[in-house]
């Protein structure tokens, strides 16, 4: 496995394991509750990291040329 896949395992971590915590949080972060708040938040992190292994992958540039 490439270690650029790797970055594919953040989200997961950051969703999975970072809801057990969130959910005890009882804050309004921008009108959300924090639980919703921190889901949206990972949201954008995860298209962010799929775009880093899309132009980090080497298959991806055979294809454009």
């Amino acid at each position: 496995m490439k270690p650029v896949y790797l970055l594919g395992f953040i989200p997961f971590i950051g969703i999975l394991v970072g809801s057990v915590f969130a959910s005890k949080v009882n804050a309004i972060v921008l009108g959300m509750p924090f639980l919703l708040f921190w889901h949206t938040l990972w949201l954008v992190i995860s298209s962010g990291i799929l775009l880093i292994i899309y132009k980090f992958d080497p298959i991806n540039k055979e294809e454009n040329e």
